[in-house]
């Protein structure tokens, strides 16, 4: 990676720190810093439960913890133990931190309009449209593409969106016990691998490899959710599950899909694969594809 490049990427941050007031520790005028805030903001106006947004944030369980301190020592929120699970806590705003960051939302209006404000309006529209821009690019490299178990929660919670939006949008309704198999045990070690894509600590993603000593490798059950793609993220899944099939040693590797899923067909003919004859029983799929790995 070019020098130049991470030294853009310092000097960018540097200045957005910058123009926020991210380094104040009154922000927007407040009597609390930054973080404290962006608690406040990510509770919303719902209860939420600590590890959701101790994921969502990216902090770790020691600072995460001294900003609620902050936060209820003022009056701002309540941390209790969840009704519905009582080994895990949630935290509420109270009437006073809602009103704080009904405040707090106020004043970042402000803020975004006197950063505009000075600009001429195609300025601004370059503005905005490169904040859009960038922050698509940073979603996409904040997601986090992870193996697990496939019985664990959130891997069964994307087949469960896999399997409801196949059903929606095919006339061939899609039976996963039925036809190329992708049981837990086969995508367990060393029979497989199970991955799934994490956005903010939130499962937006799945896809798995099926291995075979004596046969090319299955790639099975790639999912992405609607609102994660266009960012890169179904490459970035596609790739990781090609290296797990590459490195378990196949040379080889299929997948099978159906005409309906045209973004998926776009995915696979962009990043190598090609059509070949059908190469199992399959009842859903009406396409079936090949890559070489070695190359």
């Amino acid at each position: 990676m070019a020098d130049g490049a991470i030294e853009q990427v310092r000097s960018f941050n540097r200045t957005v720190t910058e123009m926020i007031g991210a380094l104040d520790e009154r922000y927007m005028g407040r009597h609390r810093p930054l973080g404290e805030a962006r608690v406040l903001w990510e509770i919303g106006g719902d209860e939420c439960e600590l590890a959701a947004l101790r994921a969502r944030l990216g902090l770790d369980s020691g600072y995460l913890s001294r900003l609620l301190r902050a936060l209820e020592a003022s009056g701002l929120i309540r941390v209790q133990q969840n009704p519905g699970d009582r080994r895990a806590r949630v935290v509420k705003l109270t009437s006073l931190g809602r009103r704080e960051r009904a405040t707090l939302d106020q004043r970042s209006d402000v803020l975004a309009r006197s950063l505009l404000e000075p600009l001429t309006a195609p300025q601004r529209e370059r503005l905005v449209e490169a904040m859009c821009e960038v922050e698509q690019l940073l979603t996409a490299a904040s997601v986090k593409i992870t193996a697990v178990d496939p019985e664990h929660r959130d891997a069964r919670s994307c087949l469960e969106q896999y399997t409801v939006e196949l059903n929606r949008r095919s006339t061939r309704q899609f039976d996963p016990t039925v036809g190329a198999t992708a049981l837990p045990d086969e995508l367990r070690p060393p029979a497989g691998e199970f991955f799934v894509a994490y956005l903010r600590g939130e499962p937006i993603g799945c896809g798995a490899v099926k291995h075979d000593a004596s046969a090319p490798a299955q790639i099975k059950r790639m999912w992405l959710a609607p609102s994660a793609r266009g960012l890169g993220i179904g490459r970035r899944l596609l790739r990781t599950l090609e290296d797990c099939a590459r490195e378990a040693g196949a040379g080889i590797a299929r997948i099978e899909t159906n005409s309906d899923l045209t973004e998926a067909m776009s995915l696979y003919a962009s990043a190598g694969w090609v059509e070949v004859a059908r190469f199992n029983d399959e009842p859903y799929a009406d396409r079936w594809l090949e890559k070489t790995l070695n190359d």
